[in-house]
């Protein structure tokens, strides 16, 4: 049964974000109706299966299916008719200019104008540039509909969790009526709400964004300090985290970071900045050093395999760009195995959730298959599953016993007495 306070809620968008939308709203006791123009993934959706990896979702969908508060389809019509809230959570992927591609978005809010009732509101769910609420509410053509923006802070892996306990709710809107609206939805979640204009809700998102990047492109390059320097990364990153100014999280130097957000959302907000009249030197030094950490990892690879990677075996333990998702997308371990490639390498992958070929790469069933005659392994991604395998059977297995711990997961002293070559970001 809905809740004594339920609207009819429709989501435009069956992705991580619109999925994680729906189903979260539908079990804060909303009538969701969830559509998507990709009718294989509708199917799924409806037999109570997902595509995707992430955690407590795919139960999330089948209970709130089964209450009868959760619908999926492939016609945004039907979805929008009798809905108050239209949620917006469309693909906006990175441009050639590095300009979020806006086509998604633009063409399903030109899709529904006509279709939605009177009074209704529609929600920018999507990561947008600064001034999309204007736009969208030029090409949906309808004065009595208000729009608000509400970003979404989801990670991946974790999304569900992130949607029912998040850290903040940010909802912009032209003014409180519309606002207070749309905070009315999450009632019964425990959260500071912020309310504000559309454009600055927008830029908190790639602020947010923007930030975390910065962290990690930081310890990345103290990472590489601290090689320099002979200190110990791990001790710094707790010294300094200990300070609450600074806080511990996104202090773990690693590959770089990737992902569907801070790779398109960090180009983004420099093109935004530029298209306003701002050089935003910062961001784009973040950038850069994330491409170079890339390129550090390969040095490292090419050090241990003895100078050289032109016809050495490499083994690439982990492909997704980051554990606990399936998501390949701009992932640091996929970007690092191009550049071995690049180098001369021929590279074998291994990774728990991978079942399809990649091109150029060979793919293994196992992370010990994955070491036949490798002169090298780079563990690129944090799965927990290296942690407990059997080192002396991996050495055995390989041409020579060398390790880059990209993700400095394993313990390096253990490694070394095995007999290994080890190779971390930034320890001793």
């Amino acid at each position: 049964m809905t809740s004594p306070g339920y609207q009819h809620v429709a989501v435009i968008g069956a992705g991580y974000v619109g999925l994680t939308t729906a189903a979260g709203l539908a079990h804060l006791g909303h009538e969701v109706r969830c559509s998507d123009c990709d009718t294989a993934r509708i199917k799924l959706l409806r037999s109570g299966r997902i595509s995707i990896l992430e955690d407590d979702l795919e139960d999330l969908i089948r209970r709130g299916c089964a209450a009868g508060r959760l619908a999926f389809g492939a016609d945004n019509t039907w979805a929008v008719e009798d809905a108050e809230f239209i949620f917006l959570c469309l693909p906006t992927p990175e441009g050639p200019d590095g300009a979020p591609d806006m086509s998604f978005v633009e063409a399903v809010a030109a899709e529904i104008g006509p279709h939605l009732r009177d009074e209704s509101i529609v929600v920018n769910k999507s990561t947008v540039p600064v001034g999309t609420a204007d736009v969208v509410g030029g090409l949906l053509g309808r004065s009595d509909v208000r729009i608000a923006s509400n970003p979404e802070f989801l990670r991946e892996g974790s999304a569900v969790h992130d949607f029912l306990h998040p850290h903040r709710i940010v909802i912009g809107a032209l003014d409180e009526e519309t606002a207070v609206r749309v905070s009315r939805l999450f009632a019964g979640i425990d959260a500071p709400v912020i309310f504000t204009n559309p454009p600055t809700a927008e830029t908190i998102k790639y602020a947010s964004n923007a930030f975390l990047a910065t962290k990690v492109s930081f310890v990345n390059s103290v990472a590489a300090l601290c090689e320099a320097v002979g200190a110990d990364v791990h001790q710094v990153c707790v010294g300094m985290g200990l300070d609450p100014r600074i806080g511990s999280s996104y202090l773990r130097p690693g590959p770089g970071w990737g992902g569907s957000c801070f790779p398109k959302d960090s180009a983004a907000l420099v093109q935004i900045a530029e298209e306003a009249g701002y050089d935003f030197s910062l961001l784009k030094g973040v950038i850069a050093v994330n491409q170079e950490q890339y390129d550090r990892v390969v040095r490292k690879a090419a050090r241990l395999a003895g100078g050289s990677l032109s016809g050495v075996r490499v083994a690439l333990w982990g492909v997704t760009f980051k554990a606990r998702t399936d998501d390949l997308r701009s992932s640091p371990a996929l970007e690092v195995a191009w550049r071995l490639r690049e180098a001369g390498a021929t590279v074998t992958a291994y990774d728990p959730t991978l079942c399809s070929p990649l091109d150029g790469i060979g793919v293994a069933g196992d992370a010990y298959a994955a070491c036949e005659g490798a002169s090298v392994i780079v563990l690129a991604t944090e799965w927990e599953e290296f942690r407990s395998l059997d080192f002396d059977k991996v050495g055995n297995a390989m041409a020579r016993r060398a390790i880059v711990d990209s993700r400095n997961l394993l313990d390096a002293a253990a490694l070394r007495r095995a007999g290994f070559e080890y190779e971390g970001i930034g320890i001793l």
